[in-house]
């Protein structure tokens, strides 16, 4: 893979640009409101390299493996303690027939892959073998049921052969196949874009589908009560959760879904961007449409409150992240590219607005784990790689389950052509021992910030970080040089007084720790 050199203006020379300060207050918050751990779920898809040669390995691969199961990818990803994983999709999830993928590998039948580069999908890894994967790395199972073309039996028989501990039919099934107790699955997506590749419904039709589906979604007493998710909107699609909050009852639903993708370009039907060897033009046009999120959650976000003030249904973000134009030479139904520091001030950024609406968004999940679109991890047979990507959700875990407490600020803005963003975002928790952690994202490549920071009620004594940065935005990790971009102590908080001074270099992405 050819390497890219980005355009002069990035380079390290900008970083003698002049700091802003920021005046930012830390507010002390409602001690009842958490930062679910399951905004940093992640997605793994039957999609190009994700499962099969991802996940799912040949097993003479010099690797570690249970089974099949690279270790040394799982290993990673309980690292940065991967609190859900969903799967089989996507629009794979609406063609996938369960019983394909269960009882002796060599008996699976065969199937064609038509989403995804029409490649022979041969069902190796299915149901038991995902649930397996899902116990290493100690994470919620998040399975998304046919709808599309399944049927509400083919659903309900599913929960049954995972859930049950009856002598059925199913669950003997299942006991033969090498797992005597239930598995007790509790998330299930009822359909995936439905509005789409999951059957191009109507928000009317498919809210009278979602009923009947979920009327035969049964709870079994050997395992928790079921988390039934509706299939949500397509980025800002207003009508479609007015449809499903006035039409779906709230005691069928736990959780509402939201798709949002960042685009470079912002067009689906041509060029989506360049994945690497961008210039700041394309860098700020990225991080603008990134920053849309904000305003599309809280649109969600207001129209659920009419339906339901009491938020007890979760806004779940299931598929989001960064999609450009894959890698040049690679199979273009495989959705594989490159991930740069300017991917990681995305996730960054995106974390940051999914924290500060927890009081809604209590799930999301990254496209994807492995391999395809924004992944956390990349893998070139024995060679695995961390991406910039995944440096952020080692950085960002300490939000896990802690308490929101808001932010106060204006951030200064980030210029570029006669357009402006906000150049600064954040978010920030406290946890179970009472650290309170700081997440600061600064957009701009050219200028540092200067943030004098005032804490009421907070009583700390030291405060350390963690950094990530790299000279370009452009900057990206490969096999041969896989620490390009990587985690560094970040020595430019300090205390001043009562308050905190900290000194935010150009694109960065820091997580402070006040003890």
């Amino acid at each position: 893979m050819v390497r890219v050199a980005l355009a002069p203006v990035l380079s390290l020379l900008p970083l003698l640009a002049p700091a802003q300060t920021v005046q930012m207050t830390v507010q002390p918050g409602n001690p009842k409101l958490e930062i679910s751990r399951h905004i940093q779920g992640q997605f793994a898809e039957h999609l190009g390299r994700c499962i099969y040669d991802g996940i799912w390995v040949e097993e003479g691969l010099n690797v570690p493996k249970q089974g099949r199961i690279r270790l040394d990818v799982v290993e990673a990803l309980r690292k940065i303690k991967v609190p859900n994983l969903r799967w089989p999709g996507g629009c794979f999830a609406d063609t996938y027939h369960w019983r394909d993928g269960v009882g002796p590998t060599d008996q699976r039948p065969k199937m064609l892959n038509m989403w995804w580069g029409n490649n022979l999908e041969d069902n190796s890894f299915g149901t038991h073998e995902f649930l397996e994967l899902c116990q290493l790395l100690g994470t919620e199972p998040y399975l998304a049921a046919n709808v599309g073309s399944g049927t509400v039996q083919e659903m309900a028989g599913w929960m049954e052969y995972l859930n049950s501990n009856d002598d059925t039919p199913l669950v003997l099934e299942r006991r033969k196949n090498g797992h005597p107790e239930p598995f007790k699955v509790s998330w299930w997506g009822i359909g995936n874009e439905s509005w789409g590749c999951g059957g191009n419904m109507t928000a009317d039709y498919y809210t009278d589908v979602y009923k009947r589906y979920a009327t035969f979604a049964h709870n079994y007493p050997a395992s928790p009560p079921l988390k039934k998710i509706v299939s949500g909107a397509n980025g800002d699609d207003a009508h479609w959760t007015e449809t499903c909050m006035k039409r779906i009852p709230l005691n069928q639903m736990w959780g509402l879904t939201l798709h949002q993708y960042t685009l470079p370009t912002g067009n689906w039907s041509g060029s989506k961007g360049k994945a690497t060897g961008f210039g700041e033009q394309e860098y700020f046009n990225t991080l603008r449409n990134g920053l849309r999120m904000e305003a599309i959650v809280t649109k969600h976000a207001a129209i659920m409150d009419r339906y339901d003030p009491e938020k007890k249904v979760a806004l779940l973000v299931d598929e989001w992240g960064i999609w450009t134009d894959v890698e040049p030479g690679t199979n273009p139904g495989f959705l594989y590219q490159q991930n740069t520091l300017r991917d990681a001030l995305l996730a960054g950024t995106t974390l940051n607005i999914f924290n500060n609406h927890c009081d809604r968004v209590r799930g999301a999940n990254l496209a994807q784990a492995i391999n395809v679109l924004q992944a956390v991890i990349l893998t070139e047979k024995e060679k695995m790689l961390l991406t910039p990507t995944y440096h952020v959700f080692d950085l960002y875990q300490v939000h896990q389950d802690a308490q929101y407490l808001p932010l106060q600020f204006q951030s200064p803005d980030y210029v570029l052509g006669g357009e402006k963003i906000p150049a600064l975002n954040a978010s920030a928790s406290k946890d179970k021992s009472g650290a309170v952690h700081i997440s600061l994202v600064n957009l701009d490549p050219n200028k540092a910030l200067m943030l004098e920071t005032v804490l009421p009620g907070v009583s700390w004594k030291t405060v350390s970080g963690r950094i990530l940065t790299s000279a370009n935005v452009a900057d990206y990790n490969t096999f041969d040089k896989p620490a390009t971009v990587k985690l560094a102590d970040f020595k430019g908080a300090k205390k001043k007084g009562s308050n905190l001074a900290v000194t935010l270099p150009a694109r960065s992405v820091v997580v402070l720790e006040l003890k």
